[in-house]
């Protein structure tokens, strides 16, 4: 955006900003500074602003948005008693024992 002649700095709020979330002032790139585990919180909640440098004062309304947390596989199968073999008949319904 264009800002005219304002020195223009980005600010971030909500949760986990400056401590798991920061925002680059000048760039207002959003990074993550640890990593994150969607079995302990499966979203975060931020906002983010377009401040003048000099006044303080906004230069847009606060930008709201939701980071969600993909889950990835940190558990992977194991099978102690490998190999198994198991048969299936064509057509069976989903969910059976």
């Amino acid at each position: 955006m264009d800002y005219g002649d304002s020195a223009v700095k980005y600010t971030l709020s909500g949760e986990g900003a400056g401590s798991i979330f920061n925002i680059d002032p000048i760039t207002g790139d959003i990074h993550a500074l640890v990593g994150l585990d969607r079995e302990v919180k499966s979203y975060y909640a931020l906002k983010a602003q377009a401040v003048d440098m000099h006044t303080g004062l906004p230069l847009e309304p606060q930008s709201e948005f939701i980071i969600k947390v993909q889950d990835i596989n940190d558990n992977e199968p194991r099978f102690p008693d490998a190999p198994y073999s198991a048969n299936v008949p064509e057509m069976s319904p989903t969910g059976g024992t």
